[in-house]
């Protein structure tokens, strides 16, 4: 059962990190899922205060990552019809170009999605499109910094405790 309980929360981690990348993952929120299912093994001695702390961490990074590119637009002059242009064309063009489409569709998404709000003002949209893809860049490291870490802690952990 140890055995399967390490695969099993190394392939969380993985997927912590994956969903950096992926909108439809939660990246540090799967990779916490990973720490709490390796302090079930038997011979790895339990750290609440360690679970705690990284459990509110993702949370706190998944808020923020929803927030981020929000903020990103607004900053940048955007409007709602951007947000949502932006978080359109970002699943868009992961489904149809795959890790580009990412940053491809959520630059312009948040660009038709200005231009259908108003266009006349393309200059405006342009800036707001920037602010988008800025906000979800800024997103994107923020997620995959942290699951690396999480990644990172999760080996020290192993190896502190596997002889």
């Amino acid at each position: 059962m140890d055995l399967f309980l390490i695969i099993l929360s190394f392939i969380f981690l993985i997927l912590g990190i994956v969903g950096s990348f992926l909108p439809i993952l939660p990246g540090p929120l799967t990779g916490w899922i990973g720490f709490l299912l390796v302090y079930q093994v038997s011979y790895i001695p339990s750290d609440n205060s360690f679970l705690w702390t990284t459990l509110f961490i993702a949370i706190g990074v998944f808020l923020i990552d929803y927030l981020v590119p929000i903020i990103g637009t607004k900053k940048f002059g955007g409007t709602r019809s951007g947000v949502i242009g932006s978080t359109i064309g970002l699943v868009f063009g992961l489904i149809t170009l795959g890790p580009l489409g990412i940053i491809i569709g959520s630059f312009g998404g948040a660009f038709l999605g200005e231009l259908i709000n108003n266009p006349i003002r393309k200059k405006a949209a342009l800036k707001a499109a920037i602010g988008s893809l800025i906000g979800f860049i800024s997103g994107f490291l923020l997620k995959l910094v942290t699951a690396i870490i999480f990644f990172f802690y999760y080996l020290k952990i192993l190896w502190a405790n596997v002889n």
